[in-house]
């Protein structure tokens, strides 16, 4: 048992792999410390209406922005040839500006309700809206490229670059007194300084192979990969969904301001859980790709990944389920300690969530799109049962603790399906196989 754990200890020294998460990882950190660090400032500087508003801006552009893409973005690692790659970054820029144009449509003929979902007023927050949409696609499809290239370092500058930024903006529009407004433009201009960054990787590559992309291949690989936007995408913009309705929801059933203690406890509660899992699904789903197309096992690295994750998540958990209130209260201010009690809740499902990235990242390389889809349906659908069910019959405390719980129970659920069809795929079914494919590794 020591020999073997002294082997796994030397392989992990060694490998590649664990070494580009740290590469990622150190810039994420860097990017989380900075917004760890001024979050106490910030969260002084803007009300919990500030908060609620902006969340609801947020919830309908990423909602957008979920599918600017269609998710060829993501289908971009998946090619061996750098030609078909290139022609899916192609089609990944023209479905952005697709889908931007049909937001502008949308906010020229509807402008009304386009302001009534985000709970805004005036012009101003649906041209937000359609740079929102830009700046996130033109971000998603780089950052794929990116990582296919294994330009690593890159991708770990741009997420200090999104934080200095986004921090940086937000504390200057907090003392000037902006509100909701300063919150809004300090997220994009984040992603905008961040995609410059990554473009920067993208074009020597698109001037180089800038002859091999024709109109005729970008519509051979949109057939070939049609479960991306059918199912992928679909399945993003669901997610966007479910993830957004709790803003909307709870501002509707409790008040805006209930909603931005909402939306700040989650800011706060996924700032840890994006530093190691945005530099993981990077690395994690070039590392993956390249094992799927050189023919090795997948089910090891699908257990290892996810145990590691679960042990990671313990601890926090723990802690926060005890003592989040006064911890909150003290560390942003008396008027976030409603924010605290839902972060008691909100951390049993974010713990799942945080070990369930390997689920979602294999799921797409097996192809599971078509399950996964119709998971999300079966998803959005209990979430937003239990809100609606809160909302009408419980208090907001109780109402956040069963969305909590729906969502612990069906990422637990979406974990074990994946990844038995992992081991099934592999062989490794039994415990005996996955033993000796952990060792082999």
């Amino acid at each position: 048992m020591t020999l073997a754990f002294s082997q796994m200890v030397t392989k992990l020294r060694e490998s590649a792999f664990l070494k580009n998460i740290l590469v990622v990882m150190a810039g994420t950190g860097m990017a989380q410390v900075l917004g760890v660090l001024l979050s106490p400032v910030i969260s002084r500087l803007f009300s919990p209406s500030d908060f609620g508003i902006s969340g609801s801006f947020g919830a309908i552009a990423g909602i957008i922005a979920a599918g600017a893409t269609l998710d060829y973005s993501q289908a971009i690692m998946l090619p061996k040839e750098k030609a078909q790659a290139i022609n899916l970054l192609a089609l990944s820029f023209f479905s952005t500006g697709v889908i931007s144009v049909l937001c502008l449509l949308f906010c020229l003929v509807a402008p009304a309700t386009a302001s009534g979902l985000m709970k805004t007023n005036g012009v101003w927050a649906l041209a937000l809206l359609v740079l929102a949409t830009v700046v996130s696609g033109v971000n998603q499809s780089c950052q794929a490229w990116a990582i296919r290239v294994k330009a690593f370092k890159r991708t770990s500058a741009s997420q200090v670059i999104r934080s200095a930024a986004t921090n940086g903006s937000r504390l200057g529009f907090g003392f000037l007194k902006m509100g909701a407004p300063g919150l809004i433009v300090s997220g994009i201009l984040g992603n905008f300084f961040a995609s410059i960054n990554l473009v920067r990787v993208t074009l020597p590559d698109l001037k180089a192979l800038r002859e091999q992309i024709r109109w005729d291949r970008m519509k051979r690989l949109a057939k070939e990969f049609h479960d991306f936007p059918l199912y992928s995408a679909s399945q993003n913009v669901i997610n966007a969904l479910s993830s957004g309705l709790p803003v909307l929801l709870l501002t509707r059933y409790f008040g805006i301001a209930t909603a931005g203690a909402y939306a700040f406890g989650m800011t706060v509660m996924e700032t840890p859980i994006g530093l190691v899992l945005s530099a993981l699904r990077q690395v994690l789903f070039q590392k993956a790709s390249e094992t799927h197309h050189l023919g090795r096992n997948l089910a090891a690295l699908f257990v290892r990944t996810t145990a590691v994750l679960f042990a990671m998540a313990l601890v926090p958990m723990v802690v926060l389920i005890i003592w989040a209130p006064p911890i909150f209260a003290w560390l942003f201010g008396p008027q976030w300690h409603m924010a605290g009690t839902f972060a008691q809740s909100l951390v049993i499902w974010l713990a799942v969530v945080f070990c369930n990235l390997p689920a979602v990242l294999f799921a797409r390389i097996i192809r599971m799109q078509r399950f996964v889809f119709f998971y999300d349906l079966v998803l959005l659908a209990a979430r937003s049962s239990a809100l609606v069910l809160g909302g009408l019959y419980l208090t907001v405390g109780q109402t956040v603790m069963l969305f909590a719980l729906v969502g612990a129970v069906m990422n637990a659920v979406l974990i074990a399906r994946v990844g038995y069809a992992v081991m099934k795929k592999e062989g490794a079914v039994t415990m005996d196989n996955l033993r000796d494919l952990l060792m082999k590794e």
